[in-house]
């Protein structure tokens, strides 16, 4: 680290530097005056170190240090000296010694901040976003973008070993949406036309197997136009990878060692390989979930056959209707306060339920809202099929799976969390496998790809849409909807870490999923032809996957929000505090680009929300 500027940083010196002369650079942090010697600790990217300054061996030094302010930026020569032992500190890792300063330069001064940049101090998000400049100035956000360079790094280690090559894909290219709103950038050249940012390298990533480069991987930038939550940005990082001639298990084999490896390493787990598989069936009959964290112990209980006896209209409807009636235990739950059974009952509002049927089993009999239709045999059985007991708390679901699932899945998470029954010092990791190709939508009366159009069905799914779309009456919509793709997540801690799937390799499948999802031969043609007509010269079989690295980045640090691992986060209205992004343009900019605006009347004002969970 010797520079023109400096010999050391400011966590480098130990004991063994003990009569060194050294020069430190950085910044003040905190200054301790103690009546003819002033203590200032300098701080860097590396750690901090006490630089002492004595008026009995150097006055004039000593008056220049007492003009020193926080975070000026100094340079501070001086002798390493050891501290006396009662004086060590240990919390520091070049706590065993001072250095004594025999000179100082200030390089630059400075206003004081508008927060305290330490890691105790409460601090709104905003005001941190709006000078995220001097909040990465503070220990942890450093340390986290230390490991996420380290977490990179050990993706780029792992793949080149397994003989993947980067290779980077353009960020300017032809608007083909993922499922998600694209980000336009129109073109200057080109009036009245536009590029698009990726939303994955998708197309891309399948062009170079078609090119016979066999195995591709890049840490990839990607956009995407849609709501923002506190594990998702309008712009994100991937990790990002493809492999020829490879199935499903080639890809589990070739990455759970990286996985597991990361885990050790962060989060202080050795994790069982192979890892743990549920398909996308049993993850949502147990767990209401596609990504189950599995520390957390509840799981759903099918309550459907004892629920239509009850004489509760609800359930009737939902068992009449072929939906699902559905319970969610919570052992000891009868403790909560009715203010915890309300906030549950609105979280499932939120979600799309008129309401939430509850009990609580108390010692003589149920009370709650479900309470007067658990009496006699009927009652009996019902408590008996969601295993409740005394002492407990259960709430149900009805209607369709969808809105059963999405409901009980979310409150697992909350109820769990509420009576604090997940072990967050342990980690969960498993594979979600077989998951639909495509799902009903009854809006619209059309299929949507579950994950994305270039996904494979297995072989014997593909053969069934090639009859389907030849002959629409040889399958009813269910039975198409139930069709599996080769599609898999890996989810660590309840988080969708990574997902992928085997592509499809054979042209007359590809057009046979594009006629299944009603996209039109010419729209087919406007958004894919390049890439539809590259699969007719030959394409291996061939599949990947992309982890969402900001994300695993949280999961491996135990963040709850990605904003603290990206060094310059958007807020959730996708909205840059400190550089005032998106902002109005200059009319001569939108001249050059042959664009005319017509906004409202009265436009909104831009909601700047922020991630107010993550405040500290």
């Amino acid at each position: 680290m010797k520079t023109a500027y400096r010999t050391h940083t400011c966590g480098d010196l130990t004991a063994s530097d003990t009569s060194a002369e050294v020069t430190l650079c950085g910044w003040v942090n905190v200054i301790r005056d103690q009546g003819g010697v002033l203590f200032v600790d300098l701080r860097d990217r590396y750690g901090v170190t006490q630089v002492t300054f004595r008026g009995d061996k150097d006055p004039d030094l000593l008056a220049a240090a007492e003009r020193l302010r926080p975070e000026w930026v100094v340079r501070a020569t001086g002798v390493v000296i050891a501290r006396p032992s009662e004086a060590a500190n240990k919390k520091m890792a070049t706590g065993e010694i001072e250095v004594e300063a025999t000179a100082l330069e200030v390089l630059s001064r400075a206003e004081t901040p508008p927060f305290p940049l330490d890691d105790r101090s409460e601090v709104s998000a905003e005001i941190r976003l709006r000078h995220r400049y001097l909040d990465l100035r503070r220990k942890d956000p450093t340390r986290y973008l230390a490991a996420r360079a380290k977490i990179a790094s050990a993706f780029r280690q792992h793949l080149e070993r397994a003989d993947f090559v980067e290779i980077e894909t353009p960020t300017l290219i032809c608007s083909t949406p993922e499922g998600a709103r694209d980000y336009l950038v129109p073109s200057r050249v080109h009036p009245g036309s536009f590029y698009a940012l990726p939303q994955s390298p998708q197309l891309f990533k399948q062009l170079l197997m078609i090119a016979g480069q066999d195995r591709y991987y890049q840490i990839a930038r990607c956009y995407r136009d849609e709501d923002l939550r506190a594990d998702r940005q309008p712009e994100f990082t991937q990790v990002d990878l493809e492999a020829s001639f490879v199935g499903q298990d080639d890809i589990f084999a070739l990455l759970e060692p990286l996985v597991a490896e990361l885990i050790e390493t962060w989060r202080g787990e050795t994790m069982p390989q192979p890892f743990l598989r549920l398909s996308f069936a049993e993850a949502m009959r147990r767990f209401g979930s596609d990504k189950p964290d599995l520390r957390n112990p509840l799981e759903l209980a099918d309550v459907g056959a004892a629920g239509a006896a009850l004489g509760f209209k609800p359930f009737e409807m939902a068992m009449a209707s072929g939906g699902l009636v559905k319970a969610l235990v919570a052992p000891g739950g009868a403790a909560l306060s009715r203010k915890v059974f309300d906030g549950f009952e609105a979280e499932a509002k939120s979600m799309g339920a008129p309401g939430l049927a509850w009990a609580k089993m108390g010692e003589e009999k149920p009370t709650g809202p479900l309470a007067r239709f658990l009496t006699g045999d009927a009652g009996d059985a019902f408590i008996a099929a969601t295993g409740a007991k005394t002492g407990d708390w259960f709430c149900c679901a009805a209607g369709d799976a969808g809105l059963v699932h999405r409901i009980l899945g979310k409150l697992r998470d909350s109820v769990a969390h509420k009576l604090e029954l997940v072990d967050l010092t342990t980690n969960s990791v498993l594979w979600v496998t077989d998951f639909p190709l495509v799902e009903w939508n009854e809006d619209e009366q059309r299929f949507d790809a579950m994950h994305h159009p270039f996904t494979s069905p297995t072989p014997e799914a593909a053969e069934a849409i090639l009859r389907f779309v030849e002959d629409p009456s040889s399958m009813s919509p269910a039975d198409v909807a139930g069709l599996p793709a080769i599609a898999y997540d890996l989810v660590l801690n309840g988080a969708e870490a990574a997902g992928g799937s085997i592509r499809i390799h054979r042209a007359d499948v590809q057009h046979a999923i594009f006629e299944l999802l009603k996209i039109s031969p010419d729209e087919v043609e406007r958004r894919f032809g390049w890439f539809v007509n590259a699969l007719k010269y030959g394409t291996p079989p061939h599949g990947g996957i992309a982890f969402g690295f900001d994300r695993m980045v949280m999961c491996l640090l135990g963040e709850a929000g990605i904003q603290d691992v990206i060094a310059f986060p958007k807020t959730m209205a996708a909205a840059d505090l400190m550089c005032q992004a998106p902002s109005p343009v200059d009319a001569e900019q939108l001249a050059d680009l042959s664009i005319d605006l017509a906004l409202p009347e009265k436009p909104a004002a831009p909601d700047d929300a922020v991630d107010t969970e993550r405040s500290s």
